[in-house]
C-alpha cells in the first residue's frame, strides 16, 4: 500500500512540474519569434518573471522524493541517463542566466544573443523532457546489477540496445515541444493584452492541429513499442477514462480558444498534460523502469521501494514540505494575478 502511495506522490510532483514550468518553457520557445518589439519581449518575460524559478522547485522536489522513496530507481536512472541529465542541467543554467542578465545589459547585440539562448534552451528542454519520458516508456538496457549505459543514438530503432534518441523518443520530444509551446501561448493570452495576446491566441489553432496529430501518433507508437502498456487498462476498464480525458481536454482547448475564453482553454491544456502523464504512469505501473534486456530485469515498485520506516517518516516531512510549496504557489500566483502592465511598473 505504501509503495502505491509513493508511486502516485512522485507522479503528482512530476505532473505539477510539467503543468507549472511547462507554460514558462513554452513562453521561452515563443520568445524566439512571437514578439516584434522590445516592449513585447519585456512583457513576455514579465508574464513569467515572478513564477518561473518557483515552478522549477517541483522538479527538485520530485528528484528528492525519488531519492529516498525509490533509491534503486534513482541510482539506475542517474547512471544511465548521466549524459542527458548533464545536458538538461546546463540548459537550465543557460536559461536562468540569460533570463536574468538581459535586464542588466543595454547593448542590443548582447540582448539579442541572450534572447536567443533563452529561447533555444527552452525549446531543447521541452524536447529532452519529452524524450526522457519516452525512454522510460520504451525501456532501457538494464544489466543484472541494475545499471545501464545509453549512447546519444545508435541505429535510431527501439530494441535491446537503443540510444537515447530513436524514432520513438523523437516523437516524444516533438510532442512535448508542441504541447508546452501551446501551453505557453495560452498563458500569454491570459497575461498579456492587445496585439501580443491576439498573436498568442492566433497561434494556438495551428499548434493544436499539430498536437492532435502527434497525440494520435504517440499513442499508436507507444502501443507498438510497448504493448504491455494496455494491460492495466484492460484489467481495470474504468481507467479508460484517462484517454477519454485526453480527447475531451483537447476538444476543450480548441473550442474555448475560438470563443476567446483563454483561462478555460488554459485549464483544458493543464488537464491535457495531466491526463497524458497520468496515462503514461498507469501504463507503466507497477514497473518503474522497463528493461529491454528481459522482463526479469525490470525495476519494479517492490524492488525499488525503500524500507517502511523511511517511507513513514518521509511521508510526514513530505506533507510538511508540500504544504509550504503549495502555500507559496497560491501566494505568488494570487499576488501577481492579472495582466502584465509594464507602464504601471509591473502587474
Amino acid at each position: 500500500m505504501m509503495g502505491l502511495v509513493w508511486f502516485w506522490l512522485v507522479a503528482v510532483m512530476i505532473v505539477g512540474y510539467v503543468v507549472l514550468d511547462g507554460f514558462d518553457l513554452g513562453v521561452g520557445v515563443l520568445h524566439l519569434f512571437l514578439p516584434r518589439t522590445e516592449p513585447e519581449r519585456r512583457t513576455m518575460l514579465a508574464s513569467i518573471g515572478p513564477v518561473w524559478d518557483g515552478n522549477e522547485v517541483w522538479l527538485l522536489a520530485g528528484g528528492g522524493t525519488l531519492y529516498f522513496a525509490f533509491p534503486l530507481l534513482y541510482a539506475s536512472a542517474f547512471s544511465g541517463f548521466y549524459l542527458p541529465l548533464m545536458i538538461v542541467l546546463w540548459l537550465l543554467i543557460l536559461r536562468g542566466i540569460s533570463l536574468e542578465l538581459r535586464n542588466h545589459i543595454e547593448v542590443g547585440v548582447w540582448r539579442a544573443l541572450l534572447d536567443g539562448v533563452f529561447g533555444v534552451a527552452s525549446a531543447l528542454l521541452t524536447i529532452f523532457f519529452g524524450a526522457a519520458l519516452a525512454n522510460v516508456l520504451r525501456g532501457v538496457p538494464l544489466q543484472a546489477d541494475g545499471y545501464f549505459f545509453l549512447p546519444l543514438w545508435t541505429n535510431w530503432q527501439p530494441g535491446p540496445n537503443p540510444g537515447i534518441l530513436d524514432w520513438y523518443t523523437v516523437i516524444g520530444g516533438l510532442l512535448a515541444l508542441v504541447a508546452l509551446t501551446l501551453h505557453g501561448a495560452l498563458w500569454l493570452s491570459i497575461k498579456t493584452s492587445h496585439r501580443l495576446a491576439q498573436r498568442a491566441r492566433g497561434i494556438v489553432n495551428p499548434l493544436w492541429l499539430l498536437l492532435a496529430a502527434l497525440t494520435v501518433v504517440s499513442l499508436v507508437a507507444t502501443i507498438a513499442v510497448r504493448p504491455e502498456s494496455l494491460n492495466n487498462y484492460y484489467s481495470f476498464p474504468a481507467t479508460f477514462v484517462v484517454p477519454v480525458g485526453v480527447i475531451v481536454s483537447l476538444a476543450g482547448i480548441w473550442l474555448l480558444n475560438r470563443k476567446a475564453q483563454p483561462v478555460k482553454a488554459f485549464l483544458c491544456s493543464c488537464f491535457y498534460l495531466f491526463f497524458m502523464l497520468a496515462g503514461a504512469c498507469w501504463g507503466l505501473y507497477p514497473t518503474l523502469l522497463p528493461a529491454t534486456t528481459g522482463a526479469d530485469r525490470d525495476i519494479t515498485l517492490t524492488r525499488a521501494i525503500s524500507g517502511p520506516h523511511t517511507l513513514a517518516v518521509g511521508l510526514v516531512w513530505w506533507g510538511f514540505g508540500m504544504a509550504l510549496a503549495i502555500g507559496y504557489v497560491v501566494f505568488v500566483y494570487s499576488k501577481f494575478r492579472g495582466k502584465v502592465d509594464l507602464n504601471a511598473g509591473g502587474h
